[in-house]
C-alpha cells in the first residue's frame, strides 16, 4: 500500500495507522450528511481502518462491486465478527454540538440494531452511554473523534 494521503472531500486519511502493535490499513471511508431544507450538508468524513488479515473472513464477497457490499447485511455482519482489529477515524467537516451528534448516532445506530431485531436493554443502555458521552463536547471543523474495537474485547472505546 502506499504512503499518499487519501482524500475524503478534502480531509486527508492517511493510509495506515498504527494501534497498539499492528498496523491497521484503511479499507474503507465516505461521509456522512444530512439533508436540511432541501441542501444536503456534509457533516463528517470518515476512514474505516482494519487488520489486513479480515481479507480471509471475507473471501466469500470477492469480486463483488463496493455499492453492492454496502448494502449486503449478511458482508455487514461478517465484517463485524470478523475476530479483527478495527478503527473508525471521523473528522468533522461541519461543526456540530456534541449532543447533536450523539443523539443523531444513537439514531442511527438503534434503528439498524432493531431492524436486525438485536435492540435489547443491554444495546440501550450501551447507546445512552454513547449519548452521555457527546452530550457535553462541541466539535469544531477537523475535530477528530475515534472508534476502536479491539479484537479481543466487545467494547468499543470512544475517543474525541
Amino acid at each position: 500500500m502506499g504512503t499518499e494521503m487519501v482524500n475524503v472531500d478534502e480531509i486527508p486519511f492517511p493510509p495506515q495507522i498504527a494501534i497498539a502493535t499492528k498496523p491497521l490499513s484503511l479499507l474503507g471511508h465516505g461521509i456522512t450528511d444530512i439533508e436540511i431544507h432541501f441542501l444536503q450538508i456534509k457533516f463528517t468524513a470518515i476512514g474505516v481502518y482494519l487488520e489486513p488479515k479480515i481479507v480471509g473472513h471475507l473471501q466469500q464477497w470477492k469480486g463483488k462491486p463496493g455499492n453492492e457490499l454496502a448494502e449486503n447485511d449478511d458482508f455487514f455482519e461478517a465484517l463485524i465478527a470478523a475476530p479483527v482489529e478495527k478503527f473508525l477515524r471521523v473528522v468533522v467537516i461541519k461543526e456540530i454540538k456534541g449532543s447533536q451528534y450523539g443523539v443523531q448516532l444513537e439514531s442511527v445506530v438503534r434503528d439498524r440494531l432493531a431492524d436486525a431485531d438485536k435492540y435489547e436493554e443491554e444495546e440501550e443502555e450501551a447507546l445512552e452511554k454513547i449519548v452521555e458521552f457527546f452530550q457535553s463536547k462541541y466539535m469544531k471543523k477537523n475535530s477528530i473523534i475515534t472508534f476502536y474495537f479491539p479484537s479481543t474485547s466487545p467494547t468499543a472505546e470512544v475517543r474525541t
